[in-house]
């Protein structure tokens, strides 16, 4: 079982690939991976079966959770519950947030 991980290849992994995330720990009890939006770009995921934390790397914009949006800055963590809609939108410079689901990424 893996246990280091280096941010960087995962980026790279997004970059060449036409997927704007990419989870790097999938296990029945933890998931874990980056996300990375571009200006513009549509965050299209749907509600997820876990609870989800999000970490915010760098970047701005919003994140909706429900139907309220929370801005988006370097160093801010959300909480978002299982099975609530929820995306980022309106960033204006690329976005790079780590997620982590209390559970698998299903």
């Amino acid at each position: 079982m893996k246990l280091e991980f280096n941010l960087s290849n995962y980026l790279e992994k997004i970059k060449k690939s036409n997927s704007y995330f990419h989870t790097f720990i999938n296990h029945d009890s933890l998931a874990a991976g980056v996300l990375v939006l571009q200006p513009g770009e549509e965050d299209t995921q749907t509600p997820h079966a876990s609870d989800e934390v999000y970490y915010v790397i760098e970047g701005n914009g919003f994140l909706k959770i429900k139907n309220k949006d929370y801005p988006v800055s370097p160093n801010k963590l959300f909480f978002v519950a299982k099975d609530v809609e929820h995306s980022f939108h309106g960033n204006t410079i690329e976005l790079k947030v780590l997620y982590f689901f209390g559970g698998s990424d299903s």
